[in-house]
């Protein structure tokens, strides 16, 4: 397969991937639209006259993006809690453009889990926004060229998807690992939409932003910030070469989720604005350094057939009676 290819750098921004675009008239949702590169992914979609809806755990963040965009609003949504999920589900009476599935959480130091007994980091990052998106099938099929674009890392890379123990309740938990993990779930989600609802007309694509400073990285511990380069000896933040602005590392997202030359792309993954290469994954990689690593995607992150048991395992449980 030809690997899909954009005019769009590394160092691109969401506003360069979307000059010269109207998207007035397209409705569109972003999750974790209140902080980092959520709110670069609202801001740019919104400045090219997309009405935005931010979904977030405490919308009262939003009110400085509200302010600056009128076609704005914020409405709650905790992934990690299927009862919110639903809660906003049923109340969406709109057709969607595009949903971004952009909130997440990483790293968490010790397992922990939601009411259905999934690993927190799977459940906010996938098992949330697998349940949002299927909850809103019917608002994505009332649009034009409704897409779906799922935010995920180049985590992927170093763990695949374990199907005998994938909530930690035999082998040790290892934040890493738990991160790594629902980041190739997300990619499975994004290629298992694609399979189904292809003939719907609804694309999905999935997504790596590259490494930012954000919020998101409030959990990492300081051997693991060193070693991404991220923390000098003495415990302060540095900005490697490699990293992005959030600005540039919302690009990705933007260019899935509104640009026409997507149209039509579905079930790939991209990074840098570009569709990545296929290699095989583990954790050997690491020895490569993160820096090595951008524009490449596990091939079990793609897989059709993980993708398809991964959707059989996921949706008896959202389905079930909060």
């Amino acid at each position: 397969m030809t690997l899909f290819t954009t005019p769009f750098g590394v160092r691109a921004t969401a506003a360069e991937v979307l000059a010269g675009l109207d998207l007035t008239g397209r409705r569109m949702i972003v999750t974790g639209g209140a902080s980092g590169l959520g709110t670069e992914t609202v801001r740019a979609l919104a400045d090219a006259g997309a009405r935005v809806t931010i979904a977030t755990r405490n919308p009262a963040l939003a009110k400085p993006i509200l302010e600056e965009f009128p076609n704005t609003e914020a409405v709650a949504l905790d992934l990690a809690d299927l009862s919110s999920v639903r809660a906003f589900c049923d109340a969406w009476d709109r057709p969607i453009d595009a949903i971004v599935a952009n909130a997440g959480v990483m790293m968490l130091p010790t397992r922990q889990v939601n009411a259905q007994g999934w690993e927190m980091q799977l459940a906010t990052n996938y098992l949330g926004h697998f349940a949002l998106v299927t909850g809103l099938h019917n608002a994505l099929l009332a649009a034009e060229k409704p897409r779906v674009v799922v935010v995920s890392s180049g985590a992927q890379l170093m763990a695949d998807f374990d199907f005998d123990d994938p909530q930690f309740e035999r082998r040790p938990y290892d934040p890493f690992v738990a991160y790594a993990q629902s980041k190739t779930a997300d990619v499975l989600l994004a290629i298992g939409i694609s399979h189904r609802w292809a003939a719907d007309g609804i694309s999905a694509n999935a997504c790596a932003p590259g490494s930012i400073h954000t919020n998101l990285a409030r959990h990492l511990d300081q051997a693991t910030a060193k070693a991404l380069g991220a923390m000098d000896d003495e415990g302060n933040l540095v900005t490697p070469d490699y990293f992005k602005t959030p600005e540039q590392g919302a690009a990705t997202s933007v260019l899935l989720a509104a640009s026409p030359l997507l149209d039509g792309v579905t079930g790939r993954y991209f990074e840098d604005n570009q569709e990545a290469e296929i290699i095989d994954g583990g954790p050997h990689l690491m020895a490569r350094g993160i820096d090595k690593l951008p524009g490449l995607v596990a091939n079990w992150s793609i897989d059709p057939a993980a993708a398809d048991r991964l959707w059989d395992y996921t949706l008896p449980v959202v389905r079930e009676p909060a």
